[in-house]
């Protein structure tokens, strides 16, 4: 939901600055890779040493790549398979990246397992999310449709965590987990049954041929 309602806004946003990567020589598979590594930073790095605001701002920085590298991939005129590839697969570590910086920080030296244990089920299940869209597209059936997409799981656990490094309970960010979690869940099941009315309409049009 929010990729579809933000994307027009950050592609206006950010469309002067990926013309001048491309003026200057900078390809989008630097970007993707460039905001891979910074997101690696603020999770594993940041995150770990208690800097949960701090780490939570050099995230969302880099997160912003995403849109960038989109962009430029378009005004190449690119659309292969490659550049989707890659992001898609970098995507899947920064985002074990985040979830793994919490887990690290809240077994250790953050002192609440209850947040860390949290942190570990939403990483899990936002794997899953990102892997049954992804199974689905590769087997020709669409499964883009849920209440927890990435840029919701994302911007949830950014803000909050954010927040929580200056101050805010740590309770609000264990109910935000929880909550990221049983949303993930919905959403698994939803594209479990879209997929399966799919795949029980084609299984019915072949017997129907």
């Amino acid at each position: 939901m929010l990729n579809r309602h933000a994307r027009g806004f950050f592609t206006s946003l950010f469309t002067p600055l990926a013309r001048w990567l491309l003026k200057i020589g900078v390809s989008p598979d630097a970007v993707t890779m460039a905001g891979t590594a910074g997101v690696i930073l603020g999770g594993l790095v940041l995150y770990p040493l208690g800097h949960l605001w701090w780490g939570s701002v050099v995230v969302a920085f880099f997160a912003f790549s995403d849109v960038v590298d989109g962009i430029m991939a378009r005004l190449q005129g690119r659309s292969g398979g490659w550049g989707n590839f890659l992001d898609s697969t970098l995507d899947r570590l920064a985002d074990g990246a985040i979830f793994a910086g919490l887990t690290i920080w809240f077994f250790t030296h953050g002192e609440d397992p209850a947040i860390g244990t949290a942190a570990v089920v939403c990483l899990v299940l936002g794997m899953v999310v990102s892997y049954a869209r992804a199974k689905a597209e590769s087997l020709g059936y669409q499964a883009s449709v849920g209440i927890a997409e990435r840029a919701e799981r994302l911007a949830s656990v950014l803000l909050i965590t954010g927040l929580t490094g200056l101050g805010l309970p740590p309770v609000v960010l264990f109910g935000t987990l929880i909550l990221l979690a049983l949303a993930s869940v919905v959403t698994i099941i939803q594209r479990m049954s879209t997929v399966h009315r799919q795949a029980m309409a084609e299984a019915d049009g072949a017997a129907a041929g």
